[in-house]
């Protein structure tokens, strides 16, 4: 897996053997090491992007509530690199809305068994919204939120059912969510808005830093298999256009231009992410699948290197802002 090394990450480094060098016996080397006084203690909020939820993103980590938080998200990244300079709570949850990071509970599904089957552990109970999770004197809180409010997941299958219903020809998803989308739009504004405010006020001293979405399709359709399960499947070529410029790319923009009005910092992660879509030879989000044989699927979800990218850009911009 590529690293994506950070100056965080050097300084975790740097402590870790320092510990070690301090360290006299083997069964104190093996203990989890306590966190410094003085840590940053830090808050991860978000959804199944944060979470990590699919099995290229690791295992699920303990205890499993539902959420599918996983060990190789990037939370749990920048958790072990860090170490004891950091006291991260993580409470993002697969499947989280803006709702149910500051106000909602959430019903966690798991990790569903597709075609958007049950988790053979469900049924999960009820998790409490993430802002509770916030201590008030978190130095900072990031947050990654806001493609649940749009229906993303629902959008994702019935474009890949049209896909299929039409032969892989014109746009077919296009044509039943367009109109949809400016109410869509609107709404999250409002909530993602009214959930910094929540934010902000739970931490009073904390940076908010709030964190976008990666190349998830190609600048160039064209790229991308029709009928390939290791990519959109049965999407077509028109939805996969659209669903970029009308869906991913305005949704980063929300986020951004929302954050900007609230002072708040934006991590973007778009630009660096060029060229690692689903459908890029070196891709960083997995598609349908992630592989056949054995079958894992990511139902379009960052694997190994999607994760330490984001890491290294949140981590980045924690330690610059």
């Amino acid at each position: 897996m590529r690293r994506f090394p950070s100056r965080l990450a050097v300084a975790g480094t740097a402590v870790a053997l320092a510990v070690g060098l301090t360290t006299p016996t083997a069964a104190q080397a093996a203990a989890k090491p306590a966190v410094r006084a003085g840590a940053l203690k830090w808050a991860t909020l978000g959804d199944s992007y944060t979470a990590g939820l699919i099995a290229a993103a690791g295992a699920l980590t303990e205890p499993q509530d539902g959420c599918a938080r996983t060990t190789g998200s990037y939370p749990e990244l920048i958790r072990r690199e860090l170490g004891p300079l950091v006291d991260l709570h993580n409470p993002s949850c697969s499947g989280a809305t803006t709702l149910t990071v500051y106000a909602d509970q959430q019903i966690p599904q798991g990790r569903p068994l597709p075609p958007l089957g049950t988790d053979p552990n469900a049924p999960y109970p009820a998790v409490p919204p993430q802002l509770d999770a916030v201590d008030p004197t978190a130095d900072v809180v990031t947050v990654q939120v806001g493609g649940n409010d749009l229906g993303f997941a629902q959008i994702l299958k019935d474009c890949i059912t049209l896909g299929a219903t039409n032969l892989g020809l014109g746009t077919p998803c296009k044509d039943k969510y367009d109109a949809q989308l400016p109410g869509r739009f609107a709404q999250l504004r409002n909530n993602y808005g009214t959930m910094l405010g929540a934010l902000q006020q739970q931490a009073p001293k904390a940076r908010v830093i709030t964190v976008g979405y990666p190349h998830l399709f190609p600048e160039d359709a064209g790229r991308c298999r029709y009928g390939d399960l290791l990519q959109f499947g049965t999407f077509t070529l028109g939805d996969l256009a659209w669903a970029r410029t009308n869906i991913l790319e305005p949704l980063n923009l929300a986020i951004q231009q929302v954050s900007s009005a609230q002072q708040d910092t934006y991590v973007d992660l778009y630009p660096a992410s060029a060229g690692h879509s689903v459908c890029d030879s070196d891709h960083w989000i997995d598609g349908l699948l992630s592989s056949v044989v054995p079958i894992e699927y990511a139902v379009v979800h960052p694997n190994a290197e999607g994760q330490a990218f984001m890491a290294a850009q949140v981590e980045s911009t924690v330690l610059n802002s």
